[in-house]
């Protein structure tokens, strides 16, 4: 019946899970979370555009020249436009010109000299207020230090010296100061210094008070900045936990690529982290491979999901992580990461995806519906690469933003459905086994409880055999012999009435002993002697014989049974009925006594003494027999020491039934 019901709650759990389809939770998770980002970015634009704020004014023209340098130099402390050769040319803002891509990548360019861009802008005709300015610009797209000039003052500097790796993600905040003469702004001037080869990008920029436009910069800052962030670290974090999860269950290979797929997109997202531009060699060549490891960690996932090796894209893949890994090393200097040749390693990462993303989605399209979803993620990221790299490159506004950095959310939401929907199914299938265990259980536990009241009947059944067995035997060695006996000599006519009367006595007694010996003792020797006082009692005082009762504490004997007990009084009984018939004494003296092993049980008389030995080898002497072989029964034993002054009978019982010992 179990397995039955086993087999039913598991089809019916299969048809549950052929029927659970995660991705319509996922998309609502995703537009709810779209559609607030738009209420919050509606209502904060909302607020700064519609006039509740000061105004600010839009600078969409500017004046630009190019200078020549032998490299990369600190931005000296004063600066204007009148130190500047008169070649200013006008311009409009957003500034953007593409450069071919093999001019790029021509190693014949000097990496030593550097071009320095500036870009004057005029602040006349703004309004005089009391508040302090800021300049504010979307994106400064360069390579090397940016700086900038306020009527000739250096009012913001982004490094020292020397070439910039993350400038371009984070927009332009330059806040300005008012002069202690309150002069009004005549001009900004802002310095751009670059390789030759560099694509240069500048935005159109907003000049107006701080609380004008801090509310744009800090949007902007959010966005491209601070929630990538955010998303790479909670991603990052899920992946420890992941790798925590593979370490307990080491066959479960999903949860340890889950963590380097986690591992690889904070890698990859690590510009986001550092506030302050970075000029490192070895940093670069970290962000850009990461892209690579990205990938081809997505192959691996998605070969697992939809089951085929696919050894050459395995091939191709591994090769081409590991070329561009070992080319690209500052320390070998074989393909200079520079901003020149990272477009053209995209290129290579970008063509990678999609083929992951095309044979991992056509393989796992009739296998996987999770492959297919991964798929379709991977294809989702390279297009968001692929808008970052044509921003990267001039292609586009650089007024645009950088879709790339949501890359991560995309990575986080595909993978995270497919650890939800596996953590889903693993509870289902823990449902399913405890629901069957609890079947199971039951039934079991019926099948306990009937065996369980079977035995209690077999064994209530036996111990009534036991006891009614017992009972038999006693009633046949004791008072069924002493009946027959009294019945042939009642039909013999050889006894007289005061001898059968004494006879049937005796069987009374018989009778009573057993009786006595089923009352619980625990354990208590001395109560089951002060009993067959009690039952002596009569008899004794009849005979004119005088009982001494000198008994001491003694320990308690745990194995002491009704049917040991009965042995106990047997055997004392029949010490004590010898004394009666044959010994002609006056003085009955019974006592007890503690001992190391066990406890000694004595009943002493002063009438005529017997051989002992006589006795024992005599045919009639059976009563001494019986006594030793009931004290042999429960593991004690009997002696008996006679003389002309009266006879001294022992009985020695352990306190518990180990190996019998000597009296």
């Amino acid at each position: 019946m179990s397995s039955t019901l086993a087999r039913r709650l598991h089809a019916r759990l299969l048809e549950h899970l052929s029927k659970y389809r995660p991705a319509p939770l996922w998309v609502n998770v995703v537009l709810v979370l779209s559609f607030a980002l738009l209420v919050v970015m509606a209502a904060f634009f909302g607020r700064t555009e519609g006039g509740q704020e000061p105004a600010a004014t839009h600078i969409a023209r500017a004046d630009w020249q190019v200078t020549d340098a032998p490299g990369f130099r600190a931005p000296s402390i004063t600066m204007d436009s009148k130190g500047l050769p008169d070649t200013w040319q006008p311009v409009e803002l957003p500034l953007a010109l593409p450069i071919a891509l093999l001019r790029q990548a021509d190693g014949r360019a000097s990496m030593g000299a550097t071009r320095t861009t500036w870009l004057r802008l005029s602040a006349h005709g703004l309004p005089v207020t009391a508040g302090p300015l800021a300049l504010y610009g979307v994106r400064i797209k360069t390579d090397g230090t940016i700086a900038a000039y306020a009527d000739g003052r250096l009012v913001h500097r982004a490094q020292e010296q020397g070439p910039l790796w993350n400038s371009t993600r984070t927009p332009l905040w330059v806040v300005l100061e008012k002069t202690p003469d309150g002069a009004p702004l005549n001009e900004i001037l802002i310095r751009l210094e670059h390789t030759r080869s560099a694509q240069v990008a500048v935005s159109s920029m907003w000049l107006g008070l701080v609380e004008a436009l801090k509310g744009r910069y800090q949007m902007r800052e959010w966005l491209q900045q601070d929630l990538p962030a955010m998303l790479s670290a909670a991603f990052m974090a899920v992946g420890v936990f992941a790798l925590f999860v593979w370490l307990k269950r080491r066959h479960e290979t999903g949860y340890l690529l889950f963590f380097n797929l986690a591992t690889t997109s904070f890698l990859r997202s690590l510009h986001f982290y550092v506030g302050l531009p970075v000029a490192n060699d070895w940093f670069a060549w970290l962000t850009v491979n990461a892209l690579f490891w990205l990938v081809a960690v997505v192959h691996f996932a998605l070969r697992q999901l939809h089951g085929r090796p696919l050894k050459w894209l395995t091939y191709a893949v591994v090769v081409w992580t590991t070329l561009i890994g070992v080319l690209t090393l500052p320390g070998l200097a074989i393909l200079k990461n520079t901003p020149q040749v990272t477009p053209l390693i995209y290129i290579v990462a970008a063509v990678m995806g999609c083929a992951v993303a095309l044979v991992g989605g056509v393989s796992a399209w009739r296998r996987s519906n999770e492959g297919r979803l991964v798929a379709v993620g991977i294809g989702l990221c390279v297009l968001l690469g692929v808008s970052d790299w044509l921003l990267q490159n001039n292609f586009v506004s650089p007024e645009g933003w950088y879709l790339g950095a949501y890359t991560n959310a995309v990575t986080f939401c595909v993978f995270g459905v497919l650890m939800y929907r596996r953590y889903v199914n693993a509870i289902a299938e823990v449902e399913l086994v405890n629901a069957s265990l609890a079947q199971r259980l039951q039934v079991r536990e019926a099948e306990l409880e009937l065996s369980h009241r079977r035995l209690r009947e077999v064994e209530m059944q036996q111990t009534i055999s036991d006891e009614r067995q017992r009972l038999m035997q006693d009633m046949h060695d004791g008072l069924g012999s002493s009946l027959i006996s009294a019945i042939r000599s009642v039909e013999g006519g050889g006894m007289s009435d005061d001898k059968v009367s004494q006879m049937l006595k005796s069987c009374l007694d018989d009778l009573k002993l057993t009786i006595d010996s089923m009352e619980p003792l625990e354990d208590d020797l001395l109560l089951l002697l002060a009993t067959l006082r009690y039952r002596l009692g009569p008899r004794l005082e009849s005979s004119g014989v005088a009982l001494l009762w000198e008994v001491q504490e003694i320990p308690a004997l745990d194995w002491l049974d009704p049917t040991s007990a009965l042995h106990i009084l047997r055997i004392v009984q029949e010490s004590i009925s010898n004394i009666l018939r044959h010994t002609r004494a006056t003085e009955i003296r019974v006592g007890t006594a503690p001992e190391a092993s066990g406890v000694r049980v004595t009943i002493e008389d002063n009438g005529q003494g017997f051989d002992v030995d006589k006795a024992l080898s005599d045919a009639g002497g059976r009563g001494l027999q019986n006594q030793q072989r009931r004290a042999q029964v429960i593991g004690g034993a009997v002696s008996w020491r006679s003389g002309p002054g009266g006879t001294l009978f022992t009985l020695w019982l352990p306190l518990s039934r180990g190996p019998k010992a000597a009296a």
